[in-house]
């Protein structure tokens, strides 16, 4: 299952990864926000990387305007490896080298379609488990 969550800035490209997610048949949870109305990043953020540490979502996809900020709150979360992605490779080695389990992303930085690419590279992509990867994310997790 994946954790959504979004503010206001990042709603639109949510709703459409969430149609993303369904068309392929995978469980999602969306822990917010539910409209476009202004609003604070970290009151989704943290419950959806609270989500994905505690293991009841097995990865996380988070949206704000530039994905920073929500990246940023994310990463506070102990067990949580959040990377921003504004292309493919990128999501590509952020899971083979740093086994990341959430995906930040720019709904004012990249377009619908490039993230919906970003996503698809980040869930279809293992961690690499070669000891080298696997001794550095051990020492993120120190």
């Amino acid at each position: 299952m994946i954790a959504l969550a979004s503010d206001h800035g990042g709603y639109d490209l949510k709703c459409q990864i969430i149609a993303y997610l369904e068309k392929k048949g995978i469980g999602y949870k969306d822990f917010g926000c539910y409209g476009k109305e202004s609003c604070d990043y970290p009151d989704f953020a943290r419950p959806t990387a609270e989500a994905v540490a505690a293991g009841v979502c097995e990865m996380g996809v988070v949206i704000c305007t530039t994905g920073i900020g929500i990246s940023i709150v994310a990463n506070k979360v102990r067990g949580v490896r959040c990377a921003l992605c504004a292309d493919e490779l990128s999501a590509k080695l952020t899971r083979e080298h740093n086994n990341a389990n959430m995906l930040a992303l720019g709904a004012g930085i990249v377009g619908p379609n490039l993230a919906l690419s970003i996503l698809d590279t980040f869930l279809k992509t293992p961690f690499s488990e070669e000891e080298r990867h696997a001794r550095r994310v051990e020492k993120i997790e120190a």
